[in-house]
């Protein structure tokens, strides 16, 4: 069950990452926000809600390739979810904007909120 606290952080990173304002950074660190603006030169970065050792990576050649792919965002974490970046996420983050995807479950009881951006 999701607890009050990671219900509000969930709604306050989703309203930021609508309003292109990045992620809510909280949890356990290995989270960063990557700022930034204008047209993407293929450096991309993440950031985690409730983060736990996971990371993402996308990397320039996905971002060139521009499609639909599964990440997955184990990092050290000792349990692995994963997150699907459709091509309608590359063109937006190729425009320099940020993207907000939920990660899936894991059979780990929890999800993620996961923001990319791409500078």
């Amino acid at each position: 069950m999701l607890s009050r606290k990671d219900f509000l952080r969930s709604a306050l990173a989703a309203a930021g990452a609508a309003l292109g304002l990045g992620a809510t950074n909280s949890g356990c660190g290995g989270d960063d926000d990557g700022g930034g603006g204008g047209g993407s030169t293929g450096s991309c970065s993440s950031s985690i809600t409730n983060n736990h050792k996971h990371s993402l990576s996308v990397s320039a050649a996905d971002l060139e390739a521009a499609q639909q792919k599964t990440f997955s965002i184990k990092g050290a974490s000792p349990h692995d979810h994963e997150v699907m970046l459709t091509a309608n996420h590359f063109a937006s983050l190729k425009a320099g904007k940020s993207v907000f995807v939920e990660s899936s479950d894991g059979g780990a009881g929890h999800t993620h909120n996961v923001t990319v951006k791409c500078s």
